[in-house]
């Protein structure tokens, strides 16, 4: 296995450097560019990512290339003055093109959270082409990074895995807790590939003045980690939305990831929404909205990007449909079957 990563390595860091001398002219090119901007960009300013194409990266770049973009309180961008100063290009969904760069979306849509990995399907590419009227659209962006290479070349990843259908009256739905977890007769690897690596997905509905708010949070397993400013973290999705029980509709819909110490992780994995209210410890995690949706908004397309946010896990399948999907459901119980077997043996 290490030699199979030393080679992996060695062959990867072979193509970085035959693509960024292949580019050197677009390179030299676009740091001129950026010194008319006020940016002294070097060549450790520039990478490769097979992925993403060739890479300037510098604090706030975005920013300082176009300082008409600009960030509300929660370090989101408005879709629609994005589209006023960047244009879109069909099936490039997570990008924005300028004449010499282009702005992607937050490294978080990815797969992984990884910054070089591609984006988790399928909600940013859903995201990018939901437009209703009366909303207004916010996202997250990759401020410190920009593609250089302005083409349609783009890296493409197909995921088997769709959102789920909702039926029920989001109004009669019970105010309450659920909490979700993969079958407990599978081990960690098994986990890992069938649920993504998915402790739990947790859920809460609550109600107030005609409004009907949904909180969910979902939790990997305890080898998903991630490092922001400096820290080791445990990366939990978050979503929340507001439903107007008299114009039956949801009229605010948000998403962002927590950031959990191990202390804050292991203290509230096991228990539920209400855990503030229930101890005397309370957490306040470190967050970052990735993106928001204010005005009508359908049930069903809630669900459909409540389902691709949450992409690659069942969970959300079963709460939705109030089953796992039927592939899971024949892989588990074959599992199950094969070790009743070997246990009777």
């Amino acid at each position: 296995m290490e030699d199979h990563k030393e080679y992996y390595r060695k062959r990867f860091e072979a193509e970085r450097q035959e693509e960024l001398a292949k580019n050197s002219i677009l390179i030299d090119d676009f740091a001129k560019f950026g010194l008319s901007k006020g940016i002294k960009l070097t060549v450790d300013n520039f990478d490769y990512s097979p992925t993403i194409g060739i890479i300037a990266k510098f604090p706030n770049i975005v920013g300082l290339l176009n300082h008409n973009i600009q960030w509300d309180k929660e370090n989101l961008v408005s879709v629609s003055k994005l589209e006023n100063e960047l244009t879109k290009q069909p099936y490039m969904s997570g990008y924005y093109y300028a004449d010499k760069y282009m702005v992607m979306a937050h490294p978080y849509f990815r797969r992984s959270y990884y910054e070089n990995n591609n984006f988790a399907p399928s909600f940013i590419d859903i995201f990018w082409r939901f437009q209703r009227p009366g909303q207004e659209k916010f996202i997250s962006i990759d401020k410190d990074r920009v593609r250089i290479n302005v083409d349609n070349r783009m890296y493409m990843e197909q995921d088997t895995w769709f959102g789920a259908k909702f039926q029920s009256s989001i109004s009669d739905i019970e105010d309450g807790i659920v909490k979700l977890r993969p079958p407990l007769a599978l081990d960690s690897f098994e986990i890992e590939f069938f649920f993504g690596n998915t402790y739990s997905l947790d859920i809460k509905w609550s109600s107030k003045d005609g409004i009907k708010s949904f909180q969910a949070e979902e939790f990997k397993a305890e080898t998903t980690k991630i490092i922001k400013q400096g820290k080791e973290y445990h990366p939990v999705k978050y979503l929340h939305a507001e439903f107007d029980t008299a114009a039956e509709s949801f009229r605010h819909f948000d998403g962002a990831i927590h950031f959990y110490t191990d202390e804050e992780y292991y203290q509230r994995r096991d228990n539920d929404f209400n855990y503030n209210n229930k101890s005397d410890r309370k957490l306040k995690t470190l967050s970052q909205k990735l993106f928001k949706i204010n005005g009508q908004l359908e049930t069903k397309d809630w669900i459909e990007l409540s389902s691709h946010f949450l992409t690659g896990d069942p969970l959300v399948f079963e709460y939705f449909e109030g089953k796992l999907p039927d592939r899971i459901t024949e892989i588990v119980n074959k599992i199950m079957a094969s070790r009743e077997g070997n246990h009777s043996a």
